[in-house]
């Protein structure tokens, strides 16, 4: 499947921090009205930080997207976090972020053209069920 676009939403969480984290990610075309879904992500990942659970569900949406030939990619998160971190507006302080927020940068680095968008958590409900559905199903 090929695709010029692709619209990312992704969530991560734990329960505690650290606790027991999951991640959700849906790649979506944004060519279609309404969006139509080409990959979705719901894991357990163990014992992580809301960050890293984060950063996670980053990674598996960019790497679901990988395979469909995209030019564009626009990114929808509620972390304001990760998104501010790579847009460059705050450092990456924490080692375990590191190695994480690199990955999502050689990714990234896949597309002509990177939109990031931090949203209100309201907004990202279908990757927030996907974080909840993994931790209540582990």
């Amino acid at each position: 499947m090929s695709v010029d676009r692709v619209l990312i939403y992704c969530d991560g969480g734990s329960r505690g921090n650290p606790g027991p984290a999951a991640i959700g990610a849906v790649v979506l075309d944004p060519s279609t009205h309404p969006p139509s879904t080409l990959a979705e992500v719901s894991e357990s990942i163990g014992v992580a930080t809301n960050n890293v659970a984060e950063y996670r569900a980053l990674i598996a949406g960019l790497e679901a997207a990988s395979d469909m030939g995209a030019r564009a990619v626009e990114i929808r998160a509620d972390s304001q976090l990760v998104i501010r971190q790579l847009e460059g507006r705050y450092r990456v302080k924490h080692p375990a972020l590191r190695p994480l927020f690199d990955r999502c940068r050689a990714l990234l680095a896949a597309y002509e053209q990177i939109k990031l968008v931090h949203v209100a958590r309201e907004l990202n409900t279908v990757a927030d069920g996907l974080v909840n559905a993994a931790l209540d199903n582990p």
